[in-house]
């Protein structure tokens, strides 16, 4: 039986959907549509799949930062990865898969891959799932497979494939070639000639095939990929490869590495286009999440808590607090605990240039949440002063931080909720419910979960530096560094 082996790609940022998505918790973690995050319904996206196919567990590729919160993800929706590939540093799409594609093949195999970024959104599942039907039987057979969005409107916010001739049933095309994100008169052209579909980035086709392209059209990155590999560590579902080996690798897209040059390669052979109508969005801007959302009678969608009055056609997204809007129109409103964003929805996709002013004065904003994911569970700093911070801090049942200690800093600990297993220097102890325990400056400590219920505690510390850099760990179950 043939297999399908998912490829989730998920090490973007999202910045163009800052504040909600930021560099350490981007958009494909986050649930922008439903409860769901978009990772978690990509790794579903195949659920009702009736090819005859088997489906294997997916295989991802991530930034190491939020690798714990990743494998979290998918293990909350019953879809825990069998490889979770952890990239040093981006180097886009065409290096992500190919590392992918190496570990497919290992042993022998030789899978059938369904690329795919984690950061898109499908509303059609089951028309999804037949298109994938189709492109699987063109895959095996060899055949290099890309997915056209049928466009219901122009957009110049994305590639375009120009369809060659007709390859099949099911309107499959050959790919005549790839077109840049065009203006609007020109997008308006090629919506009206019928003859141009979106460029989803969805791919499939067999690892082989893969590899060989890469060999033909990007062979340096493919020499570096390789060698990288060569030197991978595996630590549980997660993946490592030589870091310094991987740095080198040249940077780009499927698209531009083999995609483009493979279409009009003579002696290639042919790249199939396989139709795509399933409410599919890249979310690649707020204006692009505002169109693909149920929206109420005056075309606004609100979540969180959220109060509008005389309000039309906006997107409103509260996250912490009351967000009232009144006599506005064409707006995105977005609420976090540490930052409001406010644009129209033709200006909205700028936001990429108040992240770059929140990088180059290196202000937090730019990179974190308030909340701030660990893979033991998360702490969010409520306030911070002069020489002190406090901080709400919930530790997921059986987890432990590290055997740590800190230069600048001493810590009062306030259970609020469960029990706490506090090592402090030599000593063990347990703190429950409305006791407290004081953390010396200097002294080695570990803070742990006994019990079946998240712990939830109060933390102040006070000292005259209070940075996440100042932890010496000595021990740790996450094999993290001193400053991760």
């Amino acid at each position: 039986m043939e297999t399908i082996q998912p490829v989730i790609l998920s090490g973007g940022s999202g910045t163009r959907l800052w504040p909600l998505s930021r560099e350490r918790y981007p958009k494909q973690l986050m649930p922008l549509v439903g409860e769901l995050s978009l990772l978690q319904g990509t790794a579903l996206r195949l659920k009702g799949y009736s090819g005859e196919e088997e489906i294997a567990a997916p295989v991802v590729v991530s930034n190491d930062e939020y690798r714990f919160i990743t494998a979290e993800q998918l293990r909350l929706v019953d879809r825990p990865p069998q490889a979770l590939i952890l990239e040093p540093v981006g180097r886009n799409t065409a290096p992500a898969l190919t590392l992918a594609a190496l570990y497919a093949v290992r042993e022998g195999r030789d899978p059938i891959l369904l690329a795919t970024p984690a950061d898109h959104l499908v509303r059609d599942e089951k028309a999804f799932c037949k298109a994938i039907v189709i492109g699987a039987g063109l895959a095996a057979a060899g055949t290099m497979v890309t997915f056209g969005i049928v466009p219901d409107r122009p957009e110049t916010g994305y590639g375009y494939l120009k369809l060659g001739e007709a390859l099949g049933d099911a309107g499959t095309r050959h790919l005549g070639r790839f077109v840049e994100k065009p203006d609007l008169v020109t997008a308006s052209e090629y919506v009206s000639s019928g003859e141009y579909l979106w460029n989803s980035g969805i791919f499939m086709m067999r690892a082989s095939v893969w590899l060989a392209a890469m060999a033909r059209y990007a062979p340096a990155m493919l020499d570096s990929c390789g060698k990288a590999f060569q030197g991978l560590s595996t630590d549980g579902l997660f993946v490592r490869v030589n870091a310094e080996i991987f740095a080198a690798c040249p940077a780009d897209s499927i698209d531009y590495a083999v995609m483009e040059p493979l279409s009009v390669d003579p002696d290639a052979p042919p790249v199939a286009v396989v139709p795509l109508d399933a409410g599919w969005s890249d979310v690649g801007a707020w204006d692009a999440l505002w169109s693909v959302t149920d929206k109420d009678s005056a075309g606004n969608y609100a979540k969180g808590d959220v109060l509008l009055e005389n309000v039309n056609d906006s997107l409103v997204m509260a996250g912490s607090r009351l967000v009232a809007c009144i006599g506005v129109k064409d707006l995105v409103v977005i609420e976090t605990p540490d930052a409001v964003f406010v644009s129209t929805k033709a200006e909205a996709q700028n936001v990429k240039a108040i992240v770059a002013r929140l990088k180059q004065a290196e202000r937090p904003e730019a990179a974190n949440h308030r909340k701030v994911f660990r893979p033991w569970g998360y702490y969010d700093s409520i306030d911070t002063g002069e020489r002190f911070q406090v901080k709400r801090i919930v530790v997921n049942p059986l987890a432990s931080l590290s055997l740590q200690m800190h230069h600048h800093r001493a810590e009062h600990w306030i259970v609020v909720r469960g029990t706490a297993r506090v090592t402090r220097g030599e000593e063990s102890f347990l703190v429950s419910e409305n006791e407290s325990t004081f953390i010396p400056l200097g002294t080695r400590h570990r803070l742990e979960n006994p019990g079946k219920v998240p712990l939830e505690m109060v933390e102040v510390q006070s000292g005259s530096y209070l940075g996440e850099d100042d932890i010496v760990r000595f021990d740790d179950s996450y094999g993290r560094t001193a400053k991760t």
